[in-house]
């Protein structure tokens, strides 16, 4: 059996009573970063083995993980924070269980998308989640362009490093669109910047830019 456990954000408070309880069972525990992981499960006293699974592992980690869990071996996927698969490893893993009728189930938990979206105010009926940013400037500035003449939210993960780039074409092409920089969510210095792109560009520009950062931009409608 294959769990897929969501995993938390930032604050240990959210996980999931679910979560532990199963994290406890399995045989062995999938973890995008073993040092971080092995800080979480050590926090709530859990002891089982761990295994790195990250992008450059990924497709050997996932024969090795198909072999335990046709043995009938219960194995946990568990992402450095919120649920594996989206844009961290996971996906794979799952694809393969799904060929092979091998059976799985997921543990939802929190989600840096679905709290960075309701904090911003934004529409939340609809919406469209974009994954990281591109780090080319061009590749970066064609997604942004596409957000402005989307009518649902747009929602991205970015490096604090390149946020000032990003608000800048922002600024340039749709200074009276509203954006929202959602940063360290559910964390102790958690922030919500929300407004036309020029005056929060202004804000960040004015000081060092830190921590996790989720990007949203206001649909059309």
């Amino acid at each position: 059996m294959l769990y897929l456990i969501a995993t938390p954000i930032g604050n240990l408070g959210d996980i999931t009573l679910r979560a532990l309880e199963t994290l406890k069972l399995v045989d062995v525990i999938a973890a995008e970063d073993t040092r971080h992981s092995g800080n979480l499960l050590r926090h709530f006293e859990i002891k089982k083995p761990l295994l790195s699974y990250h992008a450059h592992n990924e497709a050997r980690r996932t024969q090795e993980l198909l072999s335990r869990l046709e043995l009938g071996e219960k194995v946990a996927i568990i992402s450095d924070a919120g649920m594996p698969g989206i844009s961290d490893p996971g996906h794979r893993l799952l694809r393969a269980c799904i060929e092979r009728a091998i059976p799985y189930t997921i543990l939802p938990g929190p989600s840096a998308v679905l709290t960075a979206l309701i904090g911003s105010g934004f529409p939340a009926e609809r919406f469209h989640f974009g994954g990281f940013l591109p780090t080319k400037s061009g590749q970066r500035e064609r997604l942004l362009l596409a957000a402005n003449a989307r009518e649902e939210t747009s929602i991205f993960f970015e490096s604090p490093y390149r946020l000032i780039k990003s608000l800048e074409v922002c600024a340039a092409h749709f200074p009276a669109r509203p954006v929202c920089v959602a940063r360290e969510l559910t964390k102790q210095f958690e922030e919500f910047r929300i407004g036309p792109a020029p005056e929060v560009l202004a804000h960040y520009s004015a000081r060092t830019v830190k921590g996790e950062i989720v990007f949203l931009i206001s649909g059309t409608d």
